[in-house]
């Protein structure tokens, strides 16, 4: 099997969209923890750079959302301790933590996302339910960048004049001010020349072609067979109850059976199959390089 990218964007969109509503939505802690181990292999084998960062930022988030709903809610049977006679529980606990497990998940899920599907991939999924969706998601990617670098050059040129000040929080503010207004004209006239070049190269026909480098092939149509046939298990799994946490007024977790062993199996195969793809592809790589 390939890597996720090297998949038919319309199978990557696919697979992370529907992972995405297996692990955000229903609340069990056995796939919240299967969510957040696969999804933070994922995106330690995808991120290449600028990790570190990102990893103490959820963890920070992890740590700060698992102790609001204790702090907040005070439901639960099994108290732990009391503070300004409000209990704090240990179902209310366990609900925050699990809470915050299934957000950082999905935040992993998000940020490797990203890394997948790039612009190209996005405006080619987009083109083809709607190719003015398409055309448009492809103008605001490029204007933001765009945008940015225009405002660096438009405030080094204020300062290089003297008509932008910092030294207090009026003349800083006054500058902004400037410098949104010219902001504000440059992308209007920006615009204006963009549509006018846009129609002179007959973007207003109605019958117009497109060209895509990609391909479906007979592995795009096995790899979103699997990734069907295994959403459907679990969300199959979720609907009829087999499995499920129940957190108020007492913590009791969905007994572990055959059904349920299957449920877990599925989202896990599910979840951890591009990390799979992903190591099997670098280990024959370092096989072939030690070939050589």
């Amino acid at each position: 099997m390939k890597k996720i990218e090297q998949y038919n964007p319309i199978v990557c969109f696919l697979y992370f969209m529907l992972t995405f509503a297996l692990a955000a939505f229903g609340t069990d802690v056995i796939i919240t923890l299967i969510s957040l181990f696969s999804s933070l292999i994922l995106f330690v084998l995808k991120c290449k750079t600028d990790a570190k960062k990102r990893h103490i930022f959820i963890l920070v988030l992890f740590f700060i959302t698992s102790f609001i709903n204790p702090i907040t809610n005070h439901r639960g049977v099994t108290p732990l301790f009391v503070v300004n006679d409000n209990p704090i529980t240990l179902e209310a606990f366990l609900y925050g933590v699990c809470m915050a497990g299934t957000i950082c998940g999905v935040l992993y899920l998000f940020l490797t996302f990203s890394i997948v599907m790039t612009s190209e991939k996005l405006i080619y999924v987009f083109g083809i339910v709607s190719p003015k969706s398409a055309l448009l998601l492809s103008m605001a990617l490029r204007y933001v960048p765009l945008f940015i670098e225009q405002h660096k050059k438009v405030k080094k040129a204020q300062k290089a004049m003297g008509l932008f000040k910092d030294g207090n929080i009026v003349d800083r503010f006054k500058g902004n001010i400037r410098v949104f207004s010219i902001m504000v004209t440059w992308a209007l006239e920006n615009g204006i020349v963009t549509a006018d070049s846009m129609g002179a190269r007959g973007y207003s026909e109605k019958k117009r072609s497109a060209f895509s480098f990609y391909s479906f092939t007979k592995a795009d149509a096995f790899y979103l067979l699997i990734t069907l046939l295994l959403f459907g298990i679990v969300s199959f799994g979720k609907i009829r109850g087999v499995i499920g946490t129940v957190f108020y007024p007492e913590f009791v977790v969905a007994g572990l059976n055959i059904k349920s062993a299957v449920v877990y199996f599925s989202f896990a195969l599910l979840t951890l199959m591009p990390s799979i793809c992903e190591a099997e592809e670098e280990l024959k790589w370092k096989y072939l390089m030690s070939k050589i």
